[in-house]
């Protein structure tokens, strides 16, 4: 069912069409919301998981994604590169066994391991909520809203409005405190 409002004199608005941009916008999020890390990152989750004990490449990005609560999961083209380099600094040696290599640090590797930032998912644990939390509700708000769009009365639509802009301006608030 499609619903049409007047726009304040700039003719209608075809809630259909926000409703199929929030699903865009919800599956943007859900394929992406936790992957994005730099590159600093992945060289020191390698560094912190070889520190621990040797690895082969798939171990590691399993481990980073155990670890980080599911909500990163490096690609073989994220950590391969990143141990090719380790190896060419001398920072980790890698040992072929059953057709695997198994990467461990080298006596250089450990001192920058020990002197390195913390590992990245121990970053995740301070902040409280995780990275794709907040996302994930913003997508949540927006279906609810398009949900009353499509099928609330005009009273309900005035209603979603003011609460809409009431956590606009909640939001803005956290982020003006010290």
């Amino acid at each position: 069912m499609s619903r049409t409002f007047p726009n304040g004199g700039h003719g209608r608005i075809d809630t259909d069409g926000i409703w199929q941009a929030v699903e865009q916008f919800k599956a943007r999020f859900e394929k992406s919301a936790g992957s994005r890390v730099g590159r600093g990152d992945v060289r020191a989750a390698v560094l912190a998981l070889l520190a621990e004990k040797p690895m082969h490449g798939y171990q590691i990005i399993n481990e980073i994604e155990q670890r980080s609560g599911g909500e990163w999961k490096p690609s073989a083209g994220s950590v391969y590169p990143t141990l090719q380099l380790l190896s060419d600094e001398g920072l980790i040696s890698a040992e072929e066994s059953n057709g695997r290599k198994t990467y461990s640090l080298t006596e250089s590797g450990r001192a920058v391991a020990g002197d390195g930032p913390a590992a990245p998912w121990s970053n995740t644990e301070e902040k409280g909520a995780g990275f794709a939390d907040l996302p994930k509700a913003g997508v949540e708000l927006a279906q609810a809203a398009a949900q009353v769009q499509r099928t609330g009365s005009p009273e309900q639509i005035r209603d979603a409005i003011g609460v809409l802009e009431d956590a606009r301006k909640r939001l803005y608030a956290i982020l003006a405190r010290d």
